[in-house]
């Protein structure tokens, strides 16, 4: 009797490391390229200090399940690029979210524009969102890939910048209007975390159009569920865990479905609270407890934790009916619980 071969699995350790070495060497060959010409190495430098301070590499690593799950094998240096280029992208919007919130920490330490300037942050992120298209076009990919993937990674850099929009106009005075800011959500998280990199991974691997279904079918409500955790740690988190301040979210005012749900279940006195404390940058621990007492008490903070569980139960069930590769989808599903149950 013949051994049976070892069933496939997805490592994402393994795609975590090969990302994390693929930029290194690309800012590496950045600061070396800024030095022969003269150019300034301190920003591609700060880059690189940002990157290697942490991060959970989900959007790189569903790139690679998204390029398997549509029938690629292995993880060619090519798609192992244009997964980092994720990463850098990530790092651009960080940066910038990091100067719009006024944030003075991220992942527990100095957000960049604290530890250099604020000048310097923006440049610095701007010069993420270019190396970001840089890593994508000289991945070396086939006209064909390139065809196939370019319309992807442009909506999805929009849809985020979008979101981000949405998120700042109603910034300091959210609405109590879940499902529009559910919309922000979608666009400012979900797609780009999630979604995005799955149909990009998958359009490397010349995905056909029931495997993009299912992708979005599963990265959607997963997308969303990441988000609707996020905000629940930026309010009831452990800052030792989240590695940010634990009233920069209600100080900033952000429109959340939390916030939202608040709003539309509060008593009058609990709204005018809400409205007082909410948004200012003067809030206080007390005033915070406060605010946190009033999340739990109109049932917003059960609510949200209950529309996590039926996202993620929804993108199971796509699971169970999808016909993608049994390694996929057993890390898919473990990225489902990972993103929905995270303390960071």
């Amino acid at each position: 009797m013949s051994a049976q071969a070892p069933a496939a699995i997805f490592d994402q350790d393994a795609v975590r490391r090969a990302v994390d070495t693929a930029l290194t060497d690309f800012l590496g060959l950045q600061c070396r390229e800024a030095h022969r010409r003269g150019l300034p190495t301190q920003a591609a430098q700060a880059l690189s200090s940002f990157l290697e301070s942490g991060g959970k590499r989900i959007r790189p690593i569903l790139c690679v399940a998204g390029w398997q799950a549509a029938g690629g094998t292995d993880t060619p240096a090519a798609v192992l690029k244009v997964a980092a280029s994720l990463e850098m992208f990530h790092a651009f919007a960080l940066i910038h979210d990091d100067i719009i919130d006024a944030s003075d920490t991220r992942r527990g330490q100095p957000t960049v524009h604290r530890r250099i300037s604020t000048e310097a942050a923006i440049l610095i992120g701007d010069l993420a969102l270019v190396f970001a298209d840089e890593l994508l076009h000289g991945a070396g990919l086939t006209s064909d890939q390139l065809r196939a993937a370019l319309p992807i990674a442009n909506t999805l850099h929009a849809d985020t910048i979008y979101g981000q929009y949405l998120d700042i106009s109603h910034t300091g005075r959210p609405p109590a209007n879940a499902e529009q800011v559910l919309a922000i959500t979608r666009y400012k998280t979900a797609k780009y975390t999630i979604e995005g990199p799955l149909l990009l991974g998958a359009a490397l691997a010349g995905a056909d159009p029931a495997v993009y279904s299912t992708l979005s079918a599963y990265g959607i409500p997963v997308g969303e569920a990441f988000q609707l955790r996020d905000d629940l740690l930026g309010v009831f988190g452990n800052p030792d865990d989240t590695g940010k301040a634990a009233l920069d979210d209600l100080r900033e005012g952000k429109a959340t479905v939390l916030m939202a749900l608040a709003l539309h279940h509060a008593t009058p006195a609990q709204h005018h609270a809400l409205r007082r404390h909410v948004g200012n940058p003067h809030l206080s621990h007390a005033d915070a407890d406060q605010v946190r007492s009033i999340l739990t008490d109109t049932g917003a903070h059960a609510a949200v934790e209950e529309m996590i569980t039926q996202r993620r139960r929804s993108a199971l069930t796509t699971l169970d009916t999808a016909s993608l590769p049994p390694h996929i989808t057993a890390a898919l599903r473990s990225v489902a619980f990972s993103a929905t149950r995270r303390t960071t």
